[in-house]
C-alpha cells in the first residue's frame, strides 16, 4: 500500500492551461497533461533558475519527490514542443499560496493572497471576476487560515 500523497504548494495557479501547436486542431492531437505540481518544478526549476533543494522547500517536498517532479514535467513539455499535442495543466495534490483574479470586464489581472476576498475590478470597479484558482477547484481549502480552522 503507497503511504498517502502530501499536498505540495504552488505558488499560484497558471494564467494559461492550455496550449496547442498553432494551425492544428484541438480535436486531432493527443493531450499530454501536466499537473500543477509538476508546472511548478518546471516553473521553480527552469524559470526561476532555482536549485532542487530550495525548490523543493518553497513546494513542501522532498528534495527526492522534487527530482521526480522535474523530470516528469521536462519529459512531457520536451514531448510537447518537438511532437506537438494538446498540453494542459491540470489536477494534482496541490494548495496555492496566491491567486490571480482576472476581470471579465476590462482584462485586468491582479495577483491576490488566497486569504483575501476581493469583489470588483481595482482598474474598472466591475464585479464580473475570474477567480484563476477556483478554476482548479481550488478556494477556501488553499486559505491555510480555514485548513486551520477545519482541524
Amino acid at each position: 500500500m503507497p503511504r498517502p500523497q502530501f499536498n505540495r504548494i504552488v505558488h499560484e495557479p497558471p494564467i494559461y492551461s492550455t496550449f496547442k501547436p498553432v494551425g492544428a486542431r484541438e480535436q486531432s492531437l493527443e493531450q499530454i497533461l501536466l499537473s500543477l505540481d509538476e508546472f511548478e518544478a518546471f516553473r521553480l526549476a527552469d524559470q526561476l533558475g532555482m536549485s532542487q533543494e530550495s525548490a523543493a522547500d518553497e513546494m513542501g517536498i522532498s528534495r527526492s519527490t522534487f527530482t521526480r517532479l522535474i523530470e516528469k514535467s521536462r519529459k512531457k513539455i520536451a514531448d510537447f514542443i518537438i511532437q506537438g499535442g494538446l498540453l494542459t495543466i491540470e489536477g494534482g495534490s496541490i494548495h496555492f499560496r496566491n491567486n490571480i483574479i482576472r476581470c471579465s470586464g476590462c482584462g485586468h489581472m491582479f495577483k491576490t493572497i488566497m486569504m483575501k476576498t476581493i469583489t470588483e475590478c481595482p482598474a474598472c470597479h466591475s464585479n464580473n471576476l475570474i477567480n484563476l484558482a477556483g478554476g482548479f477547484g481550488h478556494g477556501k481549502c488553499c486559505d491555510l487560515k480555514y485548513q486551520n480552522e477545519r482541524r
